[in-house]
């Protein structure tokens, strides 16, 4: 027995072997033996093959170099057996040559499907003599052998075909191979030619270009976009000193420069978009202040405080421009405000109509979630890729130095390792300074201080302070009832009716179905939930009216006579009764009697995102050591205010007319929708009055709401918000709301129909609050959890 590492030998190979020491053995030990042949089989680390081939020795001689060295015909498979002994040093085993059976039809089959594969890959390699060597092969089995000459395959593989005696199976598992290794030449072949084709490609439009350089300097031609190009442009452009200077200096470094190189294609990107600003371009303002009024109160309805602000910024503008004193650029010249208010009241979209009734370009630029300076001050020429800023774009594309520019969502500008957008804004939005703002793309001084900037947010605490402190605060607190229907009456159910191809002669929306909808469906501050279900409500009158028409109606006849006239009906008026069926029920009812039922429940007002909103409550006390618990999802400022309330009660128990020992409890204070954050001092005098009603075993008035933040000594002090939380007490049925005594003059600002619906009390002390909210000793229904002490 011969071992060979490599090559693996398969039946039909002539191969030639260099003989060492073991192999010299079994060659000798052969021809001692009178056999002149030897079992060749695979060198293994786990033990001895399977499966070996008979090979005759054809001869045996020295190599070129002097090694010795046999050449091996294969001739058959065999089984190897046990060891067996036998002349000299070599190693005998027992072996079983294997049949081959005659090939049946499928393994012909079998065989003519290899042998297509082998010829094809021969055929790109070009080896003609061994694609004739293979065309006269017609025995399957030693088709299949001639896989120990393929170079493509791995020495595992061909042990494996080794080890495999069934010819069918041999030729299923080649025919895989060889059909993964023509798809891998194949992609390798079309990888090439692809590399091929871009590199000669790229040789003959350099080739072509050397040419069509020399063809247009023999005929005195520029090439167009070329530097002089831009310098003609530069110098016809209506351009300021400065700018022209530093454009004719980038040109000149583009002239100097050659176009092959990468810095060429920075200059002249940054020469469009240099030429590309209207440095000079304004549009001229309207004079006629009532026809921009006109504009503002066609577009929005209330929102008073905003066109007033608008009409002045207009009226200051004509009056000077009358008197020759117009300012054309310069310190202080633009105007920049923030409107802050809830989603839905019409922020976004009054830019638009403030820019209609001045008659000036609007851009819009949406600042959410921006977290990188360089969206707001442009990126280094150096940077690949690198743009203007946000700011610079926007005076792009509005084509004047005076457009509005809305600043969406000011307050979700974030800030991370890139830096800080909202820092990058505060040079923006300084009427001060923005006559010279200098982007880090453009590096030269843009002035904006003829842009009037709108900016919007949902909540100001989120604005850092010293961006605020540059900006106009004006505040939009959300929409009565009745600014609501007007709303959806004027503005709403027209935008919907036309969205979902209706007239008004063919469905109607009555006045009090829109105020069960702003008052039992939505409430929200804004109205664009109250959109929401008014387009709902007219796609299902679309749908009804379209069932109608096919039932009834005929192309020839016209209406049918026996279908009932309600079929017929071609119109559809939505009442107040009819909201079920287009809507569904109320999503919101009436709880504040229900919630309020038992002693230890005070409604409190809150301001949230998305506006006003009431916020109960609940103290209720258990056994144990007297100690506070919080629940709710508290800030600490909201924690604190618990704590100072406690302390106020049980130092006034006397006054309050509570006994000593009732709070010596766990006292228990729970804000519900523990889901959302909560903070602020201004629930301090509601958590005074949940918890001395805890205490006392009467329940708090359900119409009665109040706010403030409390102090140790019972001084209610002023807090932010008041119209927005007046607003949710009527939307949410409140007769009487009690306020701190210092935010009285806020009350100014309050819709004079929401003060008409609440009874608004302004105290300075929490005892007030306590006389007067929480039930008399004769009326309690519930006795509570303290009644036997209190």
């Amino acid at each position: 027995m011969l071992f060979l590492t490599d090559p693996i030998v398969l039946p039909g190979m002539v191969v030639p072997v260099e003989l060492d020491e073991a192999a010299r053995a079994a060659i000798d030990a052969a021809r001692a033996g009178g056999l002149d042949a030897v079992l060749v089989a695979p060198r293994l680390t786990e033990g001895y093959a399977s499966y070996g081939v008979v090979a005759t020795i054809e001869q045996v001689g020295r190599l070129r170099g002097g090694a010795p060295a046999a050449v091996l015909k294969a001739e058959r498979r065999a089984k190897i057996g046990h060891g067996v002994t036998g002349p000299g040093a070599a190693l005998w085993v027992e072996a079983e040559p294997v049949d081959i059976a005659p090939a049946d039809g499928p393994t012909k089959d079998l065989a003519a499907e290899y042998k297509k594969l082998v010829v094809s890959v021969l055929q790109r390699r070009e080896a003609w003599q061994v694609i004739d060597a293979v065309n006269q092969l017609s025995e399957p089995s030693a088709l299949a052998d001639t896989a120990g000459y393929a170079s493509w395959l791995t020495n595992d593989q061909k042990r494996q075909l080794l080890d495999t005696p069934d010819v069918a199976a041999r030729l299923t598992t080649l025919i895989g191979w060889t059909r993964d290794h023509i798809a891998e030449v194949e992609v390798t072949e079309k990888i090439s030619e692809d590399v091929r084709e871009g590199v000669e490609k790229t040789q003959r439009e350099y080739l072509l270009r050397q040419q069509l350089n020399a063809i247009r300097k023999e005929l005195g031609e520029n090439e167009p976009d070329g530097a002089e190009d831009y310098r003609t442009r530069v110098e016809n452009a209506d351009l300021p000193d400065a700018v022209r200077t530093a454009a004719l200096r980038e040109v000149d470094r583009l002239e100097r420069g050659s176009d092959q190189s990468p810095e060429a294609g920075w200059i002249r990107t940054w020469l469009d978009t240099v030429l590309d600003l209207p440095w000079t371009a304004k549009t001229t303002d309207s004079t006629d202040v009532a026809a921009a009024r006109a504009v503002l109160d066609a577009d929005h309805h209330g929102l008073d405080e905003v066109k007033d602000r608008m009409v002045e910024y207009l009226a200051v503008r004509a009056r000077r421009a009358s008197r020759g004193l117009e300012v054309v650029g310069g310190r202080g010249s633009g105007a920049v405000m923030v409107l802050v208010g809830p989603p839905g009241v019409g922020k976004t979209s009054l830019g638009e109509s403030v820019a209609r009734a001045l008659g000036r370009k609007f851009v819009r630029v949406a600042l959410g979630g921006v977290r990188d300076e360089a969206e707001i001050r442009g990126h280094r020429r150096t940077y690949v890729g690198a743009l203007p800023g946000r700011i610079v774009r926007a005076i792009k594309e509005a084509g004047s130095m005076n457009p509005v520019v809305l600043l969406d969502e000011i307050d979700k500008v974030g800030s991370d390792f890139r830096g800080d957008p909202a820092a990058a804004l505060l040079e923006v939005l300084d009427p001060a300074q923005n006559h010279t703002f200098r982007d880090h793309y453009l590096d030269l001084d843009l002035d904006l201080s003829d842009v009037l900037f709108i900016a919007t947010a949902n909540v100001m605490e989120t604005i850092p302070g010293p961006l605020l402190d540059r900006m106009e605060l004006i505040t939009i607190d959300g929409y009565t009832e009745a600014d609501k229907v007007a709303i959806a009456r004027d503005y709403l159910v027209p935008r919907q009716l036309e969205r979902n191809a209706l007239t008004s002669d063919e469905v109607t929306i009555s006045d009090a179905a829109l105020r069960e909808i702003a008052a039992n469906y939505t409430r929200e501050a804004g109205v664009r939930q109250m959109e929401r279900f008014i387009a709902k409500a007219l796609r299902k009158a679309a749908t009804k009216l379209s069932e109608q028409a096919t039932l009834g109606y005929d192309e020839d006849l016209g209406y049918d006579e026996n279908v009932s006239r309600e079929t017929n009906r071609v119109s559809l008026d939505i009442g107040l009764g009819d909201l079920k069926e287009y809507l569904g029920r109320p999503r919101f009812t009436p709880d504040g009697v229900e919630r309020t039922a038992v002693p230890g429940v005070a409604t409190g007002l809150a301001v949230t995102g998305a506006g006003g909103d009431v916020l109960y409550i609940e103290a209720n006390a258990a056994e144990g050591e007297r100690s506070l618990t919080l629940t709710g999802q508290l800030g600490d400022v909201m924690k604190e205010s618990a704590q100072i309330a406690l302390t106020y009660v049980r130092s006034h128990l006397e006054e309050i007319g509570i006994e000593p020992s009732v709070l010596d409890r766990n006292i228990h204070i729970h804000f519900p929708a523990g889901a959302v954050p909560k903070d602020g001092p201004s629930a301090g005098v509601t958590m005074v009055t949940a918890l001395v009603s805890l205490a006392l075993g009467r329940q708090v008035r359900a119409d009665v709401g109040m706010t403030g933040e409390v102090t140790l000594n019972g001084r209610v002090l002023p807090i932010g918000g008041v119209k927005q939380k007046l607003l949710a007490a009527q939307r949410n049925g409140l007769k009487t709301v009690f306020i701190p005594a210092r935010n009285e003059p806020d009350l100014d600002d309050v819709p004079a129909e929401v003060l008409e619906a609440l009874d608004v009390r302004p105290i300075a002390d929490v005892a007030e609050i306590l006389a007067y909210a929480i039930e008399p000793v004769a009326e309690p229904a519930y006795a509570g959890p303290l009644a036997a002490t209190a």
